[in-house]
């Protein structure tokens, strides 16, 4: 292939879901670099990786972020950017296109199913009814801002479901290999946001522990378990890899019949 710089989507974290399109371009790719801090694959698939794709290093936020070694690479061969889910979700990847339109350079994307699009999906909920999906991050030092949970309750009130995605990063640098949050961590932060909105005199739509939700673990891998509930149920349950929360608005029939049939027994 010639030159350029090749974004390729991993999809949502079981590698037997890449597309032969991805595993192609990626291979004849001269070298291979995982984007390892906005998402990440489960150590054992990381361990297949090279299997699909061949020899491949890590790269975390500083390289991405001021990718001066990567631009430079691709300007003279074809070089891969591996992402888990989807290339173009972050907008870190975004800059990237600019950058290389600056440069000159070549600049390419095979697109990634999203464990994001597929938690909507396996929730049983309507896609049209989701609002602005939040993160919810770790806290550094005294530091948590409240604005997840204010998004939450805006969707809530609008009558809109909320996709939550959990914080990988307890440094919020990006340089370290991420830890995922827990179902029971993000709970806590959660009832933190709480107290420190009604400190602040903020309106709450009801209190964090009375709202419901759907927890989807390792979305695509054969330890995939989907459960609903209660938050404060759902944020018992902390096997698997990696997770994601749904907090449903008011359900109608079908998804109320949806929820029901996810329920904790």
């Amino acid at each position: 292939m010639s030159a350029g710089l090749w974004l390729i989507g991993l999809g949502p974290g079981n590698l037997d879901h890449m597309s032969k399109k991805a595993i192609d371009v990626a291979r004849a790719c001269s070298e291979r670099f995982l984007e390892g801090y906005t998402a990440i694959l489960p150590p054992y698939q990381e361990d297949r990786l090279e299997d699909f794709v061949g020899k491949w290093e890590r790269i975390m936020r500083p390289l991405v972020e001021d990718p001066e070694k990567l631009l430079k690479l691709a300007k003279e061969e074809p070089v891969a950017l591996l992402i888990v889910g989807d290339p173009m979700q972050a907008t870190t990847h975004v800059d990237l296109e600019a950058r290389c339109d600056e440069l000159d350079i070549d600049f390419n994307i095979i697109p990634g199913i999203t464990a994001t699009a597929l938690a909507v999906s396996l929730s049983g909920l309507q896609s049209y009814r989701f609002g602005r999906q939040v993160t919810i991050p770790y806290s550094y030092g005294d530091y948590l801002p409240s604005s997840p949970l204010e998004m939450i309750y805006r969707n809530y009130d609008n009558n809109l479901h909320t996709l939550v995605l959990l914080d990988l990063d307890p440094t919020g640098m990006g340089v370290e290999k991420p830890t995922p949050m827990s179902p029971h961590d993000a709970f806590t932060i959660l009832q933190k946001m709480e107290k420190k909105m009604v400190e602040g005199g903020k309106k709450i739509s009801q209190p964090v522990k009375n709202l419901d939700g759907v927890l989807l673990t390792d979305i695509s891998l054969d330890s995939q378990k989907i459960i609903a509930g209660n938050l404060s149920e759902i944020s018992e349950y902390n096997d698997g890899w990696i997770h994601c929360l749904i907090i449903p608005s008011k359900m109608n029939q079908n998804e109320i019949d949806a929820f029901e049939r996810r329920k904790i027994v």
